[in-house]
């Protein structure tokens, strides 16, 4: 068990071993979509990439994720296996969004023996992704264009 200065030490090596080896400017809040972003997230007990909706306005939050889930077959198919889509997402704090993931379990941010894995499953699942959104971001941007 690390203390609390050990795990954040270990957890700033892992993103910036993580950076060195993927040294590249990746869209996470860049989407031109308000409060419509993408996120790397680790623990001790997963690692998962996210697609994060978190619009104030429900309404649109609810239509962004519907756009998202009318290219699912899509994203599935061409982009990214194994998505979970969730609609009403409620976050530790109480808040809701809309989320859509894929992650990987039985690994740890605290052991460097995972580490590899962990970057590889974020450097193909987050790039795909990406290119889903370069290709679809259009459509989803555009709520005048409805699902």
């Amino acid at each position: 068990m690390y203390s609390k200065e050990e795990s954040q030490r270990l957890k700033r090596e892992f993103w910036i071993d993580f950076a060195d080896k993927y040294p590249r400017k990746w869209v996470l809040y860049d989407t031109k979509i308000k409060d419509f972003s993408f996120k790397f997230y680790v623990d001790n007990k997963k690692a998962q990439v996210l697609i994060d909706i978190e619009h104030r306005n429900d309404d649109k939050r609810i239509v962004y994720f519907e756009k998202l889930e009318s290219l699912k077959h899509i994203l599935e198919d061409d982009f990214v296996k194994d998505l979970v889509f969730e609609k009403n997402f409620v976050l530790e704090n109480g808040k809701t969004i809309s989320r859509v993931w894929v992650e990987k379990t039985d690994i740890s941010v605290s052991n460097k023996k995972y580490w590899e894995e962990i970057f590889e499953f974020f450097h193909e699942k987050m790039h795909n992704i990406e290119m889903f959104y370069f290709e679809y971001g259009d459509y989803i941007r555009d709520l005048e264009i409805n699902t």
